[in-house]
């Protein structure tokens, strides 16, 4: 180098000071003495989750029902060896030490078994996604205001540690007014070569990216969004029928919402959520879904919390506990059917767009495209 030309010296950041993570309410929250009979309609593979979560939490499983009635018993025998395993749902539902039925079959098959379990004045967790038509929804939650008895949808991920700790220190006002929302997932989701999953024609956009639609209604409280832009691809090498990459952008008035699904990604797995505010930001980033960082940037300096837990139980303690706490409390619960209908707004409208090719208004899609 000439000697006549200087190094240029690169500009000192300024040093961001480490501070005390905030303590927020992200952990699921039992009642304190409340510990009502439960019954599990339907005992698939995801059950083994519910019933983990249940008998960690100290919760009273009395019963277990699948049409299968070896699959009943292989639960009840798993996990709750005093409880009756059964195939007939009447005989859940007739039994008075149930006060909770947790309904885990398919959507098409659920809401006649959902609104049974109401009219028998039992407490229902419905599993996501919640149903496929936004007016069936609507009168399931009629249904449960007429018959007295809460009606909560299983949006598990509102309970991973992550997810929570996020949408607490928005509801905290600790990042202030948002001004933009980001997910990106990067993942192999070939896992369901083989399975029923695998017919699913929107896979992403719908079984597996509810989770992520949830997230953002429940960030964005209310606000009404404008339209949803979607699309969907198949990766040049991905080896199962459904499209494994979708993007999604939702426009609110004044946020911008940006989902990425990359569920053809062999290597060097990655999930990212970034949420940029007026007085702050927070991250969470790791290499699934069960493993994440957070780190929360304001004024006052860079908070990284140490978080407890993982989606997987905790979701699904969660998402049993809210409603046991609402139930002992005398409230809706805070994933009670309505709330998880502007959810599913923007799911069906993110379906739509992605087979139209078009913008779409959320809440314009009363139907899941029966494509699915």
């Amino acid at each position: 180098m000439p000697k006549s030309v200087e190094k240029q010296s690169e500009p000192v950041k300024p040093r961001v000071p480490i501070v005390a993570a905030p303590a927020l309410p992200y952990r699921p929250r039992d009642p304190k003495r409340y510990r009502p009979g439960v019954a599990v309609i339907g005992c698939g593979g995801i059950t083994k989750w519910h019933l983990r979560a249940y008998k960690e939490a100290g919760y009273k499983v009395v019963a277990l029902c699948d049409m299968v009635l070896a699959r009943a018993q292989e639960r009840r025998d798993e996990f709750y060896p005093d409880a009756i395993a059964t195939d007939s749902v009447d005989q859940v539902l007739t039994n008075n030490d149930v006060a909770i039925v947790d309904i885990t079959t398919h959507p098409p098959e659920r809401p006649p078994i959902v609104e049974a379990a109401l009219r028998a004045r039992k407490h229902v967790l419905s599993q996501k996604p919640f149903v496929l038509d936004l007016d069936v929804g609507a009168r399931l939650a009629d249904v449960a205001d007429e018959m007295g008895v809460k009606l909560a949808v299983n949006q598990n991920a509102r309970w991973a540690p992550h997810f929570s700790y996020i949408r607490e220190a928005v509801y905290a006002g600790l990042i202030g007014t948002i001004d933009s929302v980001h997910c990106y997932l990067h993942w192999d989701h070939s896992w369901v070569k083989g399975t029923p999953f695998e017919s699913v024609r929107h896979l992403i956009l719908y079984d597996f990216g509810i989770h992520w639609f949830d997230f953002v209604s429940t960030i964005m409280r209310g606000a009404r969004p404008r339209r949803i832009y979607a699309s969907m691809a198949r990766s040049a090498t991905q080896t199962i029928q459904p499209a494994l990459l979708a993007q999604t952008i939702i426009e609110y008035e004044a946020t911008q919402v940006t989902l990425i699904f990359d569920g053809a990604t062999r290597f060097d797995h990655m999930d990212r959520t970034f949420l940029v505010g007026s007085q702050g930001a927070i991250r969470s980033v790791g290499p699934s879904t069960e493993h994440q960082r957070v780190e929360m940037t304001t004024s006052a300096g860079i908070a990284r919390p140490r978080l407890k837990g993982a989606w997987f139980p905790d979701g699904f303690h969660g998402a049993m506990a809210e409603l046991m706490t609402a139930i002992a409390e005398n409230r809706e619960p805070t994933h009670n059917a309505r709330n998880n209908l502007a959810s599913l707004e923007l799911c069906y409208a993110a379906v739509a767009s992605a087979e139209r090719g078009e913008a779409v208004e959320p809440g314009s899609v009363r139907q899941l495209p029966t494509i699915v």
